[in-house]
């Protein structure tokens, strides 16, 4: 199979770089860990506003209809200019594609997709991460004066962007009389809404992007849930599938020039050129490929029409361990100056020790792919 840029494609890429050349100054992720969400922010607005965001998205919603491989192209293009990666939208945005209604659709895609208003995802608990089935926040219908509503109670934790979003992707228990993955709901709940707090986490890597998010007596309009009740697990597990996905973020060619540089210190003498030093990068570049070979496959499914499914579960595992490797190649021949400078270096790092359980721990990965891929039998 030829994956070589089509003349067309490489047409799209020339100019994606050149634009990217232009506004360097504006990609440039802050030091101050406290405004990188918001740069990250602007940054999606200024992309939005030059027509890189959607771009496989319906044009009926909002986007521009190419294939698939252009959303790849864009991300390999940002990693590879050291921008900033798309502010995660683009799982929710197809969540919304899939499952929502046209009022739904027509009321909040504009805004995801602009970026002009910013979402969060509760999903994970603290008594429901890894098993994100177990989750205890309870939605109940009610009457009211003003009509039926979903009744909310619970807390979510490590909610990214809790802290300054204005809506929330909620998954909630509606049944709780169901079997646990048949009785969960997706509700599309304001921010603003009386009885909500948000509590921000600052994390090893300095990131504030997490917060405690509690729902107390939430009201939420029964028009605002998304698919049919019950249907909740089936909704995040497509959404899960796009937001695991390496080539939906710029994860290849941000460790691709993570270790380019590196490469280039040892080559010029400001870093060691040693046995060790090359066994590390060595490694670190067949764990990379490995990985780019299998996203290259995912891609290629794809671009035939076919949506993200279990198989993703692969590209996660794959992603973490490079991410992981490429750290460690950084800090082994670094040697105590990212320790010392406690930079983005360090933060990347730290954030790099967590790839094996944001988005899914690996053990969960790796039991989606005996399960569902290999379609080996549960564990007794």
């Amino acid at each position: 199979m030829d994956f070589d840029d089509t003349r067309e494609e490489a047409e799209f890429r020339a100019r994606l770089r050149r634009w990217l050349a232009d506004h360097s100054a504006e990609a440039e992720i802050p030091e101050d860990p406290a405004a990188r969400a918001d740069a990250q922010n602007a940054w999606h607005q200024t992309l939005y506003g030059a027509g890189y965001i959607g771009l496989s998205f319906p044009v009926e919603y909002g986007g521009h209809g190419l294939p698939p491989i252009y959303e790849a192209i864009l991300n390999d293009e940002l990693g590879r200019a050291g921008a900033p990666p798309i502010e995660g939208v683009g799982h929710l945005c197809n969540a919304l594609r899939l499952f929502g209604t046209d009022e739904q659709r027509t009321a909040m895609l504009p805004g995801l997709l602009s970026g002009s208003v910013r979402w969060c995802q509760g999903f994970s608990e603290p008594e429901a991460g890894s098993d994100l089935a177990s989750l205890r926040t309870r939605a109940d219908l009610v009457e009211t004066p003003g009509g039926r509503v979903f009744r909310v109670n619970g807390r979510k934790i490590w909610t990214s962007f809790g802290a300054v979003a204005d809506w929330c992707f909620l998954l909630c228990r509606t049944e709780p009389d169901a079997p646990k993955h048949q009785g969960i709901s997706v509700l599309l709940v304001p921010m603003s809404t009386p009885g909500i707090e948000v509590a921000p986490i600052v994390n090893a890597a300095r990131n504030r992007e997490f917060a405690e998010v509690t729902f107390d007596d939430v009201e939420v309009p029964q028009e605002n849930l998304l698919g049919e009740r019950g249907q909740g697990w089936s909704i995040a597990n497509q959404l899960l599938a796009y937001e695991r996905g390496p080539s939906d973020i710029n994860w290849i060619s941000r460790l691709s020039r993570q270790l380019r540089d590196l490469e280039s210190a040892v080559r010029s003498g400001r870093l060691e050129d040693s046995p060790t030093t090359r066994v590390r990068l060595g490694r670190a570049y067949a764990e990379l490929r490995a990985l780019q070979v299998k996203v290259q496959r995912s891609l290629s499914e794809r671009q035939h029409g076919a949506l993200p499914g279990p198989e993703g579960s692969v590209d996660k595992l794959l992603m973490a361990r490079a991410d992981q490797v490429c750290g460690h190649a950084m800090m082994d021949v670094r040697g105590s100056e990212p320790l010392l400078a406690e930079g983005l270096e360090w933060d990347i790092y730290v954030w790099s020790r967590a790839a094996g359980i944001y988005g899914g721990t690996a053990q969960i990965q790796r039991n989606i792919v005996a399960q569902r891929v290999l379609g080996l039998p549960r564990a007794r």
